[in-house]
């Protein structure tokens, strides 16, 4: 009797609540390419449907083949998606267009996408299977922000700072996509980002360190969020217990870095940071100098910098002066040789196809438009 009634709270048990409740999972895929805050915030909107996050992620060829080169290659951009704080489970070479078998394969209940549209090399909506199967939500796009405006701005830079060649750059197409009001498709013309704080409350994480963490202090532009800043910040991470990140302001970047940077503003960098797994707390508008002040206000047990020279502060002293005194100074050494200069580099190796990739989306884009304005005409 003892052992039935064992067995029977067992069952009882396996019957609450908590047991029965079945794991939503969500499946949101994408390029991913020079991946950004927009890609973040659609990524955290999509976990908010559900329970886990599965994210597809697109290869090279699918990409050249359907839209254009990217500008990172597919293991950097699988890296970065899995940073991605909100990101539960990166799937490789995704297919672009999105079929219930691979909802299927992964167990994932529906499909997410943000409110803008994806097609096919042919024009084909990517998402025209799950939608017809009633698979699919939509969240809202990131305003301010995509990957062909970065493409756009960093395309600018190369017209005013980077002059490798005598080409002239197409002002036409490029500095629309940069600039956003002359474009006319709400997708890939981008209004100017602006900051908001429930913005950046929804991508902190709004934790104190516990006491006894070992807390860390990195300071710099962190520019264009890259692969090299992501694994010198999971070397960081493994130094502590909490990373605090301070981001230097536009004007300060620019002055260490020189004209045309940075490429994202203060509040763009902010962003892309936070939404980074191995970052707990960002001061925004940091010092250069890393000062008595700061490392006491915040606790900083160890200040870590990468192997790239030190620029001086403006007076010449040297800005991580207070730390190394203090014996809390750390060089580290991410193993990843990738800077904001190089990838700027790729763009400018590739500056006509990707000026070519830009003109041809939005124009695709704009035959969407006219498209889903004579259908609204057609059943208004």
């Amino acid at each position: 009797m003892a052992s039935k009634r064992s067995d029977d709270a067992r069952s009882a048990a396996d019957m609450s609540p908590e047991k029965k409740k079945k794991e939503i999972r969500v499946w949101m895929d994408g390029c991913f390419d020079m991946v950004h805050f927009g890609h973040a915030n659609a990524l955290r909107q999509g976990k908010q449907f559900g329970d886990s996050l599965y994210v597809g992620v697109h290869s090279d060829e699918e990409i050249n083949k359907h839209k254009g080169p990217p500008v990172y290659n597919e293991q950097e951009r699988y890296k970065m998606v899995r940073a991605i704080k909100w990101v539960d489970q990166v799937v490789e070479n995704a297919p672009y267009v999105t079929t219930l078998e691979t909802l299927e394969e992964y167990n994932c209940d529906f499909c997410v996408h943000g409110d803008d549209i994806t097609t096919t090399a042919d024009g084909q909506d990517t998402y025209h299977l799950v939608k017809t199967a009633e698979k699919y939500k939509e969240c809202k796009r990131t305003e301010g922000v995509s990957t062909t405006d970065l493409v756009g701005r960093m395309l600018l830079v190369t017209k005013t700072h980077h002059q490798q060649d005598k080409d002239e750059i197409d002002q036409a197409s490029v500095g629309a996509i940069s600039k956003g009001p002359s474009t006319k498709s709400p997708w890939t013309g981008v209004s100017q980002f602006l900051t908001t704080s429930r913005k950046i409350i929804q991508f902190a994480e709004g934790k104190d360190p516990n006491p006894g963490d070992k807390i860390i202090y990195v300071a710099g532009a962190f520019d264009l969020f890259h692969v090299g800043l992501l694994d010198f910040l999971e070397k960081v991470a493994a130094e502590g217990d909490f990373v605090i990140v301070g981001l230097h302001t536009d004007p300060t970047v620019n002055r260490y870095k020189g004209a045309n940077f940075p490429i994202m503003n203060l509040h763009e960098r902010v962003l892309s940071v936070l939404a980074c797994r191995y970052v707990s707390e960002v001061v925004i508008g940091a010092p250069y100098e890393v000062t008595p002040e700061l490392m006491d206000h915040f606790k900083v047990d160890m200040v870590c910098h990468g192997k790239t020279p030190i620029m001086p502060c403006e007076d010449g002293s040297d800005p991580y002066a207070e730390p190394k005194k203090r014996g809390k100074f750390m060089v580290i050494e991410s193993g990843n040789p990738l800077t904001t200069e190089m990838i700027i580099e790729r763009i400018i190796k590739h500056r006509l196809d990707f000026e070519a990739r830009n003109k041809k989306k939005e124009e695709k884009e704009l035959k969407i438009m006219e498209y889903l304005k004579s259908k609204e005409n057609k059943t208004g």
